[in-house]
């Protein structure tokens, strides 16, 4: 009788044991959890406040002039998005949320000072899709394959549009065949990346037309870039290379030097290969298969594509030449607000002054030959004026520094050709 009432209790009291047991595990389990992101907590404040005294010098470069003001979807749009300083498409509702008034929180200031990416110094191709009619093939371009090819006007902004699969593209150049490529050359776009999409772009480094098969295939999703058999690496902050949430464009740049391969999504290099083991011959851009399950591959699109011809550094540019002349600085269109990838050439431009204490520049804007002279002359003088307060901003003193602006006035090459308007599109550093 006494054994039945002992297992009786035992049989009673078991559940509790096991919970309390469980409770015990849990304990334990929430104690780490909990010492886990306190730790955590406490590193990401380190982390910002480190990030917070970097930005100081420049967080007003691109600050947000309304700070009250929520950015809407085309805000994140055009923050994203690289734009030809003179072309005649009117992107006034398209630019409205531009470089310079990106919300303060995601720091763009901050991370754009860290770009490097500094453009070749001789343009040889441009598209900037002046006078392209709607619906038909891009002028410039040549069809390697895909049947669904054609210029559009996408967010108020003209357009090459990839409508099918596995579409292809080359430039339409003269004597294609050949290697058209320097030794030192860079390569830029735009690439538009529609949320839960299937907006993969492919670049290779040979006319697949044209020339036979040689360095390996790039792949560009929106938050990622690899290069096939070496790879690559993930936007930093993006758990995943697609986005999922939101869409909007990224400034593709590539540079290559001799061996070496660069390449940029926005404002952060994620491909850096010292000896690519290929010789680039040519420029093949495109979309994929799609096959990813549940999407459509729709809106897919790039614009302002151009290849230019890399040079001798901006030091020895300006020991040679008394000057450094560059491309690189981009505005919005008709405006003289700076656009963010133009931080590569004045964060250059910043770093080469603190170096050269003796250095002092008269900065100088030029345009190419469209629209009204005076309208340029202008233009020419605000955005030589915006370049130097940005200078400043990063922390040159103001007596080493003029602005000037001369219009149309001293154009470099024909403003008949697309290339030739860009070059002209310039601001020079003169050495006073």
């Amino acid at each position: 009788m006494a054994m039945k009432k002992v297992l009786l209790l035992m049989l009673l009291f078991a559940p509790f044991i096991s919970i309390n047991a469980q409770i015990k595990v849990d304990l334990k389990g929430k104690v780490a959890r909990e010492a886990d992101r306190r730790a955590n907590h406490k590193t990401d404040e380190a982390v910002d406040k480190a990030f917070d005294k970097a930005e100081e010098g420049i967080a007003s470069i691109f600050r947000k002039k309304d700070k009250n003001q929520t950015a809407d979807s085309n805000s994140n749009k055009d923050q994203k998005s690289g734009e030809n300083a003179d072309s005649k498409v009117n992107n006034e509702s398209g630019n409205q949320a531009a470089a310079a008034q990106i919300p303060e929180q995601e720091k763009p200031s901050l991370i754009w000072a860290k770009y490097d990416f500094v453009p070749g110094d001789k343009v040889f191709f441009e598209d900037n899709h002046e006078n392209e009619e709607n619906g038909e093939f891009p002028a410039r371009w040549d069809l390697v394959r895909g049947g669904g090819i054609e210029n559009a006007v996408f967010d108020n902004q003209k357009v090459i549009y990839f409508r099918s699969e596995n579409a292809l593209i080359v430039p339409y150049l003269k004597n294609p065949k050949d290697d058209y490529l320097p030794d030192v050359f860079t390569l830029e776009f735009d690439a538009w990346f529609e949320a839960k999409e299937y907006c993969y772009y492919n670049i290779k480094l040979f006319d697949e037309k044209n020339q036979p098969a040689s360095c390996n295939l790039i792949t560009i999703s929106s938050n990622s870039v690899y290069y096939k058999g070496v790879g690559g690496s993930t936007y930093p902050g993006e758990k995943y290379d697609d986005n999922l949430d939101k869409s909007y464009w990224r400034h593709i740049a590539l540079s290559f030097n001799l061996r070496a391969l660069k390449i940029y999504l926005d404002d952060v290099r994620l491909v850096n290969i010292p000896n690519l083991g290929c010789n680039p011959t040519g420029v093949t851009i495109g979309v994929p298969y799609f096959n990813s399950a549940g999407t459509k591959g729709i809106n897919r699109f790039i614009k302002n594509i151009r290849i230019a011809e890399g040079g001798v550094k901006l030091y020895d540019r300006l020991l040679q030449d008394g000057k450094i002349i560059s491309n690189g600085i981009r505005f919005d269109v008709n405006k003289a607000t700076l656009r963010p990838e133009s931080m590569g050439v004045i964060n250059t431009i910043f770093q080469l002054m603190t170096e050269h204490l003796e250095l002092r520049f008269s900065i100088e804007g030029h345009t190419d030959s469209d629209g009204d002279d005076s309208f340029n002359q202008k233009l020419s003088e605000q955005r030589a004026e915006t370049v130097l307060n940005a200078l400043l901003q990063l922390g040159i003193d103001k007596s080493r520094l003029t602005s000037k602006g001369w219009g149309e006035s001293k154009p470099l090459s024909d403003n008949s050709t697309p290339e030739g308007k860009a070059n002209n599109r310039r601001v020079e550093f003169v050495k006073l």
